[in-house]
């Protein structure tokens, strides 16, 4: 098992580049996972990273390594979730991310009740407006709001969601309420986007008469948290383009005000996603199902005022 345990690190290394991301992931501190790395290089005899200030990448050594020794992890959880299936006790750990704004709201309330239910099942969250590189950093079930172009994972859909473009009352007296998408173009409105390393929507799609129509948008200033653009527009700092169940309490409260309702953004589809064979592990399925059910509700108490 300690060699297992070796191994199971210097992969979590290599997937997070670091040593503290990697002991962060499995809980345990910088040093032990550097102790870990050193015993698997005495045993194979070999040096397996070279060392910079800011990173570990793997030698050539480590590079071939790595794609056995993942195999092997793969095949050990494979039977463990096989095993699982057959006793009925499901159990092991799931990493799970999602954006920022939906996993607070919808995901991480979750987790606890959860677990509550399936007490042998451990759930790591990671939150990140990010677009995480699920196969890169071992992640088993994204949740994500938006287009999903990866041929190389699995999705399922929990709900297609509304779309709005909101702004405070007071943006809207000071700028004038746009009456056509045309408006939203050049400089005579702040458009506010989220932004991020890959990502690729820097353009508003919106429902026309004659289908849907991309409008490149402007904006002084972006970010990569949701949250933020949400606090930037209640602020009266311009115009975003958000799921409706995320700012419908400050439109029920007259703290936002939603425009151009003829011409209104696509939905956005609310999915999980996940590598192909992880739909084999029946703690992923259970997870899948107990959050697709759940986020649903929520969603639609949300929407009721509830």
């Amino acid at each position: 098992m300690a060699y297992l345990d070796n191994i199971a690190v210097f992969v979590r290394v290599v997937e997070l580049g670091n040593l503290s991301a990697a002991g962060r992931d499995m809980r345990i501190s910088p040093a032990v996972a550097s102790n870990r790395i050193k015993e698997l290089e005495k045993h194979l005899g070999v040096r397996l990273f070279n060392r910079t200030t800011r990173q570990l990448m793997p030698t050539e050594h480590g590079t071939v390594f790595y794609s056995g020794a993942k195999q092997v992890l793969e095949a050990i959880t494979e039977a463990e979730a096989a095993v699982s299936a057959l006793s009925g006790q499901p159990r092991g750990t799931i990493r799970v991310t999602a954006p920022l704004g939906l996993g607070r709201r919808l995901v991480a309330s979750g987790i606890p009740d959860f677990h509550d239910k399936y007490p042998d099942i451990e759930v790591r969250l990671r939150l990140s407006d990010h677009n995480v590189d699920i196969m890169k950093e071992g992640i088993d079930v994204a949740f994500r709001l938006g287009i999903i172009e990866d041929s190389s994972l699995r999705m399922r859909g929990i709900m297609e969601c509304e779309r709005v473009l909101v702004a405070a009352p007071k943006y809207l007296e000071a700028r004038g309420e746009p009456i056509e998408p045309q408006e939203l173009i050049g400089k005579k409105h702040d458009c506010l986007m989220l932004r991020y390393s890959g990502a690729r929507e820097y353009v508003w799609t919106l429902q026309t008469p004659t289908g849907p129509q991309k409008f490149e948008v402007h904006g002084p200033y972006d970010t990569d948290d949701g949250d933020v653009l949400t606090g930037w527009a209640l602020s009266g700092r311009g115009i975003i383009n958000k799921p409706r169940f995320e700012v419908e309490p400050f439109i029920r409260d007259r703290r936002l005000q939603v425009i151009l309702t003829g011409t209104p953004p696509t939905p956005v589809q609310f999915a999980a996603v996940y590598p192909h064979k992880k739909l084999q592990d029946p703690k992923v399925r259970l997870l899948l199902d107990f959050m697709a059910e759940r986020c649903q509700r929520l969603i639609k108490d949300i929407l009721a005022g509830k």
